[in-house]
């Protein structure tokens, strides 16, 4: 990829902000071809992109991102070992775990003020 284009498509991964879809297609012009390449500068890796479900998932088939048709989406992480770290959503609401080695999970909370410690 030449130098403009690349920095073209890390300019809307940097500047593009959720619902994802909606917003590369309306706001950016983004072309069917580039949406891979934009999520993958967004969740920093290699993704496989399905416009039908407007799902965007790693290489390890686990789901980064989802957006539904009136705007509702998601934002999910996972650490190393696949585990989930953290999911996002339109509606203000988040969670955060933590594992530990082994991938027991450990900690976890979420925005309506539940905390449950494993350990």
């Amino acid at each position: 990829m030449n130098k403009k284009y690349e920095r073209y498509i890390e300019y809307i991964a940097d500047d593009v902000e959720p619902p994802y879809f909606e917003n590369m297609r309306d706001a950016y012009g983004v072309k069917a071809e580039e949406y891979r390449l934009v999520f993958a500068k967004l969740f920093n890796q290699p993704v496989v992109v399905d416009f039908y479900d407007k799902v965007v998932r790693n290489r390890q088939d686990m789901p980064l991102y989802y957006e539904d048709n009136d705007g509702y989406w998601s934002i999910k992480k996972y650490d190393e070992q696949n585990n989930l770290i953290s999911n996002e959503t339109s509606t203000g609401h988040w969670e955060r775990y933590e594992y530990d080695k082994e991938g027991n999970m450990i900690y976890r909370e979420n925005s309506s003020g539940t905390i449950v410690d494993y350990r």
